[in-house]
């Protein structure tokens, strides 16, 4: 922990120095004694534009593990479906987000609905790959050991699957979680009145780098802090699940 602080300390240091010494232009980047009296100064202004893109990633992120969820359910009981689907989600991330964008607003409107639906779609691919990479880990002789008890489908899925994948399920949706704070700001670049993707947008038409520098370091700070909580969940769901005796 202190070798992080030195380190932060350093380099906001060294950066600093290479604003003051006119290295770069102020207007490109700004010093971090800058930002941060624009966190200070616009602290309103940004406090309220963060709980706008914090209401968009929560939603968006409900929306992704839910349809990141039972997509990969619909996989793992098909493999008809794992052959139609599995292409066309793989396809799916390579679609620029902003050519997406404008046909989403135009269908939603500019409301909260077209930047959920863009979050969803960003982060629902870690989910869906994670928790079917989980289930077909499963050791086949928990399988046989449940049909010996007369287990149905769901029974072994339910019982025996559904525990295994889960923290492979955690994992996809921690991803989910990293790019779920830059997924909403393409949202909101695409077409916002507000959020921090869009005050950054409008400083960076401004010349205000200072205030956009600011957005940035409070999406950053919010997505460690995402990170962090769903850390703490998943030892939470985890802590009665007995230790792998090999590791």
């Amino acid at each position: 922990m202190i070798g992080a602080v030195l380190i932060i300390a350093a380099l906001l240091g060294a950066w600093e120095l290479y604003v003051d010494s006119g290295g770069v232009d102020d207007l490109v980047l700004a010093a971090p004694s800058q930002i941060a009296q624009s966190l200070w100064d616009d602290r309103g202004l940004l406090a309220s534009n963060l709980g706008v893109t914090a209401q968009e990633v929560g939603l968006g992120l409900v929306a992704a593990l839910a349809l990141g969820l039972l997509l990969a359910f619909a996989i793992h009981f098909s493999p008809t479906l794992r052959r139609a689907l599995y292409p066309l989600m793989v396809g799916s991330q390579a679609i620029p987000i902003p050519i997406v964008a404008p046909l989403l607003v135009f269908w939603l409107g500019f409301g909260i609905l077209p930047k959920i639906v863009i979050i969803a779609l960003i982060c629902f691919f870690p989910v869906v790959v994670a928790t079917i990479g989980g289930l077909d880990r499963v050791d086949p002789e928990l399988r046989k050991l449940m049909r010996t008890l007369d287990a149905s489908r769901w029974q072994t899925f339910r019982f025996t699957e559904m525990p295994t994948a889960l923290p492979a399920a955690l994992s996809g949706t921690r991803i989910a979680v990293a790019v779920a704070v830059i997924a909403a700001v393409f949202a909101e670049q695409s077409g916002s009145t507000s959020g921090l993707g869009r005050l950054i947008t409008q400083a960076g038409y401004n010349l205000d780098s200072p205030r956009a520098y600011a957005a940035v370091v409070l999406l950053a700070a919010f997505a460690v802090a995402l990170f962090a909580l769903l850390g703490l969940a998943e030892r939470h769901l985890l802590r009665h699940r007995p230790r792998d005796p090999s590791r």
